[in-house]
Formats: C-alpha cells, sequence, structure tokens
C-alpha cells in the first residue's frame, strides 16, 4: 500500500546539455519512499551532534539515498540511506566524499540489485550549499549520471508531523563554469509506500506516541488477528452506512467510489460460512500439528544431544582413569629398579676383608 502526501501539477523537467552531465530524458519522475529509509534519517537527525553556536552554522544532517530504478528511469524507490559527516557554515560547505565512497561500496557489495538515487537533508530549506550538494549526486564520476540525482528533504521538528518533499535539479547557469554552483530544483511527487507487514509494524510503532514512556507492547497473533477483524468490521460498518445513505438520497453518489467498491466486492469469493468455519477449523487443526511434530522434534533433538554429552563424558573419564593407572604402574617399576641398584650397592659393602700379604725380602743383585 502506499500513502500520498499531497497533490500538485508536475511538470516534466527541463532538457539540459549533455555536456554539464545531465540526462536529456523528459518523462516524469515518481519516487517511492520505504519507511526503512525514513527511519534512518530520523535516527541520523537524533544522534547528531549539535553545534556550539547555531547562527554561525547549520544543524542539518546530509546523507545518501540508496534503491532501485526503473528500466526507463521513470519510478524510484528509496530502500535505504547512510548518513555523510559534513561540516557547513556560512561562507563553505565541506563533504567528506572518501567516506561517502567507502560505504557507497560496501552497500553495493552487500545489496547489488541497488544503485545511488540521490541524498537528503533534514532541512526543507533550499540554498547555494544544496546546489552544489546536488551538483556532486548527479555527476558522472561520483553521482547518479545520466539519470538524476533525487533530493529528498525531511522535516524532524520535534511534536510536529514529518513532512517529505523530492526534488530533481536542471542546470539554470549561462555556461559550464556557473552551472557547478547553482541549479533548478523542480518538486516531483511522492509517495511513502509499505506492505501489510511494515504497515501492522508501523501502526505497533503508531501506539507509543499516547504513552509517557513511549514504549508500546508486543502483542501476540491472537490479539494482533482480533484488532485486524475489529477494524474490518468497523470499515464494512462505515461502507454500509455509506451505501444506505445514497440509497436513500441522503448523500450525493460518488461514481469513482462505487466502481472501486464494485471491483473490490467482485474479488472477494462467494463461500458459504459453513464452509468458511470447516476449512478454519481444519486450518486450526493443521497448526496444531504442526506445532506438535515441531515440538517433538526439538524434544529428540534436545535428548540426542545430551545422550552425545554424556558419552563423551564418560569416553574422557575412562581415558583419564586408563592414564593415572598407567602412571602408578610407571612409578612403581622405576622404585623397584631403585630397590636393586641399592642391594647390589649393600653387596658389594657387605664383603670380607682380605687377609695382608707378607712383605718379600729383597733380592741380591748377582754381579
Amino acid at each position: 500500500m502506499a500513502v500520498d502526501t499531497e497533490t500538485f501539477l508536475h511538470l516534466s523537467r527541463p532538457l539540459a546539455p549533455t555536456s554539464l552531465n545531465y540526462q536529456g530524458n523528459l518523462a516524469p519522475l515518481s519516487v517511492n519512499v520505504q519507511p526503512e529509509a525514513i527511519f534512518s534519517i530520523l535516527d541520523h537527525a537524533v544522534r547528531r551532534d549539535l553545534p556550539a553556536d547555531p547562527a554561525a552554522s547549520s544543524s542539518r544532517v546530509i546523507g545518501a539515498l540508496v534503491g532501485t530504478r526503473s528500466e526507463d528511469g521513470s519510478e524510484a524507490s528509496i530502500s535505504s540511506s547512510f548518513a555523510i559527516p559534513h561540516t557547513e557554515n556560512e561562507d563553505q560547505v565541506e563533504v567528506d566524499v572518501e567516506y561517502q565512497k567507502n560505504m557507497l561500496s560496501l552497500h553495493l557489495r552487500a545489496h547489488p540489485r541497488e544503485t545511488l538515487l540521490g541524498w537528503y537533508t533534514t532541512s526543507h530549506e533550499l540554498n547555494s550549499f544544496s546546489a552544489l550538494i546536488q551538483n556532486f549526486f548527479a555527476a558522472p564520476d561520483t553521482g547518479t549520471f545520466p539519470h538524476p540525482a533525487i533530493h529528498l528533504t525531511v522535516s524532524t521538528d520535534p511534536g510536529a508531523d514529518i513532512q517529505l518533499k523530492a526534488y530533481i535539479s536542471a542546470p539554470v547557469a549561462v555556461n559550464a563554469e556557473r552551472a557547478a554552483e547553482s541549479c533548478l530544483f523542480i518538486q516531483v511527487p511522492h509517495k511513502v509506500a509499505y506492505n501489510d507487514a511494515e504497515r501492522s509494524a508501523l501502526e505497533l510503532l503508531s501506539t507509543a506516541k499516547d504513552a509517557e514512556d513511549r514504549s508500546a507492547p508486543v502483542t501476540t497473533d491472537v490479539e494482533g488477528l482480533t484488532r485486524s477483524i475489529e477494524r474490518t468490521a468497523d470499515l464494512l460498518d462505515r461502507v454500509s452506512e455509506f451505501v444506505s445513505a445514497i440509497i436513500d438520497e441522503e448523500r450525493e453518489p460518488n461514481n469513482a467510489l462505487g466502481q472501486y467498491l464494485m471491483g473490490s466486492l467482485s474479488l472477494a469469493p462467494k463461500v458459504d460460512p459453513s464452509s468458511i468455519e470447516s476449512d478454519f477449523n481444519n486450518h486450526i487443526q493443521d497448526v496444531l500439528m504442526v506445532s506438535y511434530l515441531a515440538n517433538s522434534i526439538r524434544t529428540q533433538i534436545d535428548l540426542s544431544q545430551r545422550l552425545a554429552t554424556a558419552a563423551l563424558a564418560n569416553e574422557d573419564r575412562d581415558k583419564d582413569d586408563k592414564e593415572g593407572r598407567g602412571e602408578r604402574g610407571d612409578r612403581g617399576g622405576r622404585g623397584g629398579k631403585r630397590g636393586g641398584r641399592g642391594g647390589g650397592r649393600g653387596g658389594r659393602e657387605q664383603r670380607e676383608p682380605r687377609e695382608p700379604r707378607e712383605p718379600r725380602e729383597p733380592r741380591e743383585n748377582v754381579e
């Protein structure tokens, strides 16, 4: 589903010379913004560093928009964004180009189907610095060429509703040198697009605005189903009252709304209430069976893990016991050897001493 922010007359963007690095396509451009990109921009705005002198420097933040584009380039879908460090004052603006290139390279490596679409800021003001940054994102080497760069402005004033505006640009300078510092911003239609799952999450988050602690409890599936059924019943009551008022000539008929209701009713299946109840009961039984099987498999896996852990523990215990017995046997053998050596030395010490020999008489020398 999608939510239109506002309606206005959309004019085709002017044709620009190719020497100024702009596309010559005159097809209207439509921008779809997904909630993830808006949340990322708001998070960047909340975490920004406030300047010491707000009058001398700007408090807005900027970042890159990433998403997909249609084959003809007439429709762009912004699915994500990332912040870009920059400093801005009254005289100049500085953007960390290397950081932007590295972040874009990493993002495209993780999401190869996406591409750079443009940039965002948290201020609706359009000045010369905005034109300079816009031309940077539209350049051939660093931007979205040959497609136009999208400039998305998001209001982040506390306590106020979030307002979005989307722009593309066209050069208005008389020569190529002045074109790098100036451009004409052209507003293009945009809408916030989300599916049913994202709508449920957004509705849950919206309930936190009325709470003092700004928190929303997570509801169960049954509570969500009950809430959806109640909302559907309320919508049916409103439609029934509207149709009854038209039949009773209390309200003027609306042909477009009548055709829409006829188309919606024609898509509804014609099934008896008994068949719906039977199908619903069968579905509940299937869900219970799947839940029972899942719990059984989980229990079996847990039991097998415990048995495997117990077997490994027993093997380690047996191994430790064998090693302990082997060490004790080695110690006993070494003790026996030392005892044998000691006995040998004791045997040598217990030998009887020999009797001393008598001295021999010296021999006479014979001449």
